[in-house]
């Protein structure tokens, strides 16, 4: 059985005891949070949503919160004089998928 949830702007296909990283979610380590944007379950037959499926739910459990590894972002602008260095990490959370409720 799986799903695809909604969350952060992101689509991702979730089952059972899987681990994925989202964009921040408020909540501190090992509470419980549940993703009511569900737009596909898939068990024997498949039900998809317009644009959400009714009474659907994914409940997941938050391992850890942190932040991904520096992007540096260097502009340049040759003759010009012109050096621009800036650095940017991106929150996320790490959620342990427990139930596909349908």
């Amino acid at each position: 059985m799986y799903a695809i949830i909604e969350t952060g702007g992101k689509q991702i296909k979730v089952a059972v005891g899987d681990t994925i990283f989202v964009e921040k979610i408020d909540g501190e380590a090992s509470s419980t949070v549940t993703f009511d944007k569900v737009l596909l379950v898939s068990d024997k037959d498949v039900s998809l949503g317009n644009p959400y499926v009714k009474g659907a739910t994914v409940t997941g459990e938050i391992e850890k919160q942190g932040k991904a590894k520096k992007v540096l972002v260097f502009k340049y602008k040759s003759k010009a004089n012109y050096r621009r260095l800036t650095g940017h990490r991106q929150p996320y959370t790490k959620v342990t998928i427990k139930a596909i409720n349908a």
